[in-house]
């Protein structure tokens, strides 16, 4: 039988196909080109947008984009990370040791962190190289330096503005990140992630994009259907970490916050979003938190799912010493 996944929607309930989350950036890259194939603009310029042979092409002559400095990254769509790898994977040990080329040999939480579908927009080469890991901000002050297209970077304070039409989408894909990998937002990133949240409602592309990932990741991003709003004080949850790292709901999420928050959870179709679930990709068996088998996996053969349905998805059975 073909697994669903199911959520509300705007007091609709919405089911789909269950797929399997990808394993690495490379998979995502694939994958995430089928979940854009009918995009017709790039993210950060609205530059007109063709596929052809499983890459994105760009029209720079029709949206009136100029080539800063680097044409041949300009010709070309390449896979953006929102919130930059830097932001999640400075605090690993692997990126301190060796950088993201170490991550991605290393450590399996930063590849599905790398990897996470919601993070991905199809954006023109040379914006993904010039916004690089910089902060987003908004810079009133900043000349134009694409021609047309409306992204603005300032490389000496290391920051960079978005159009305006994006802005919530961007807002909504870091309160995702935040909450799931418990990510610190500063509190002047929350302010602004919030009014950009208020001034560039979810729209029905953004739903859309969002149903067609959820059916690869096993469940939505809970700031694009509704269920979870970020406020001043939001406690992240860190339910997409492993439990090592992640406690459910962390204890400072209480009384009022915390009620409110199970209720959502409940509405979204999530009551079991901190049930920790683990893999081994050597034996295809899954193992919950309170399994014995859990606590012996090998960190290489590791992979973490968000839910049992994921992990049954990709072709894993549970431990038979499982209740």
């Amino acid at each position: 039988m073909l697994l669903r996944l199911c959520f509300v929607v705007f007091g609709l309930m919405l089911c789909a196909p269950l797929m399997a989350a990808p394993d690495d950036f490379s998979e995502a890259k694939k994958i995430a080109q089928r979940i854009y194939a009918d995009e017709t603009e790039t993210f950060y310029c609205a530059c007109p947008l063709r596929w052809q042979g499983g890459k994105g092409i760009p029209d720079l002559k029709a949206c009136g984009y100029e080539v800063r400095k680097n044409g041949p990254r300009a010709s070309r769509v390449e896979w953006e990370h929102v919130v930059p790898a830097h932001h999640f994977g400075k605090s690993l040990s692997c990126w301190q040791q060796g950088g993201r080329d170490q991550c991605q040999q290393s450590d399996q939480q930063f590849r599905l962190m790398e990897a996470d579908l919601f993070n991905l927009k199809p954006a023109i080469g040379e914006i993904n190289g010039d916004r690089a890991n910089f902060a987003f901000a908004e810079l009133p002050s900043q000349a134009p330096q694409y021609g047309a297209c409306p992204f603005k970077v300032d490389f000496q304070r290391q920051l960079a503005e978005p159009r305006a039409e994006v802005r919530g989408d961007i807002a909504r894909i870091y309160f995702y990140m935040a909450d799931k990998y418990r990510l610190n937002l500063s509190k002047a990133q929350q302010q602004l992630f919030i009014s950009w949240h208020q001034e560039d409602p979810v729209d029905d592309r953004e739903l859309l994009i969002n149903r067609r990932i959820a059916q690869q990741m096993g469940h939505p991003n809970y700031f694009v259907t509704g269920a979870r709003n970020w406020l001043p004080g939001y406690q992240p949850t860190g339910y997409g970490l492993p439990p090592a790292l992640s406690t459910a709901h962390q204890t400072k999420t209480t009384g009022s916050a915390r009620t409110q928050q199970v209720a959502q959870d409940s509405l979204s179709g999530n009551q079991d979003i901190q049930r920790q679930v683990l893999g081994n990709q050597n034996s295809k068996i899954y193992h919950l938190s309170t399994c014995p088998g859990f606590s012996k996996v090998s960190a290489k053969n590791q992979r973490w799912f968000s839910d049992e349905q994921q992990a049954l998805a990709a072709g894993f059975r549970k431990a038979k010493n499982c209740d």
